[in-house]
């Protein structure tokens, strides 16, 4: 039996507030727009950048943890799989969605701690029972920014 791996993990910032809605069975679901930037340098030596929209969905307790902490602009990371699906408009056009479904979610700064949060938890709280999350969020930054008394980038 061969074995096979859907994994994806993001870390970039909402474009917009969580939309929380529930379904017709009762479940909660939030969907999330999460911006992902890189920046080069072309061959003239101006800089280049290039953002990436994903759509994220989050089920029952994690969609309601975005709903109470996430807000526009938040920074986050995110851990799911990649699942592509088929709907049929008003119009009766076939569309085609690609969207991560989240199953797990930390918030990288902005409320003063990170928390982290996996759809594996039962409540609301950090998961992997960490005592002490890190007060440090996860900046971008440059080898040319750094100075020869402080060569780490940490």
């Amino acid at each position: 039996m061969s074995r096979s791996l859907n994994r994806v993990q993001i870390i970039g910032n909402l474009g917009a507030d969580p939309e929380l809605r529930t379904t017709t069975g009762g479940a909660r679901v939030a969907n999330l727009s999460v911006a992902t930037s890189r920046r080069w340098n072309d061959r003239q030596g101006q800089e280049q950048e290039k953002t990436e929209w994903h759509k994220v969905i989050f089920w029952e307790n994690l969609a309601e943890v975005c709903e109470k902490y996430l807000k526009r602009g938040d920074r986050v990371y995110v851990e799911g799989s990649i699942e592509y699906r088929q709907y049929e408009d008003k119009e009766g056009q076939t569309r085609y969605i690609t969207e991560i479904r989240g199953r797990e979610m930390i918030m990288l700064g902005g409320r003063g701690e990170n928390a982290q949060f996996d759809a594996s938890s039962r409540s609301a709280g950090p998961s992997r029972g960490d005592p002490s999350p890190a007060k440090d969020s996860f900046e971008e930054f440059s080898s040319d920014s750094l100075t020869p008394e402080d060569d780490l980038p940490f």
